[in-house]
C-alpha cells in the first residue's frame, strides 16, 4: 500500500469537510454518498489521528449561492 504525506491526508480530509458541508440529502444516492464521505474521513482520521476530532461547520448561505449560480 502507498503511503501518504501528512500535508496529503490533511488536503484529502478538507475536501472530504468540504464536501460533507455542502451536501444536501434529499434521496437515497445521497444518503449513501454521505455515508461514504463519513467512512472515508474516520478512515483518513485513523490515519492523522489529530484530526480525526475536527467538526465540519457548514455554511448556511452555500446552497442559496448555489441555487442562483
Amino acid at each position: 500500500m502507498a503511503s501518504l504525506t501528512k500535508r496529503s491526508v490533511e488536503t484529502l480530509i478538507d475536501l472530504v469537510e468540504i464536501k460533507l458541508s455542502c451536501l444536501q440529502v434529499i434521496d437515497r444516492d445521497d444518503a449513501k454518498e454521505l455515508a461514504a464521505l463519513e467512512h472515508a474521513r474516520r478512515e483518513l482520521g485513523t490515519i492523522l489521528p489529530e484530526r480525526a476530532n475536527s467538526t465540519v461547520v457548514a455554511f448556511p448561505d452555500a446552497g442559496a449561492q448555489r441555487a442562483t449560480a
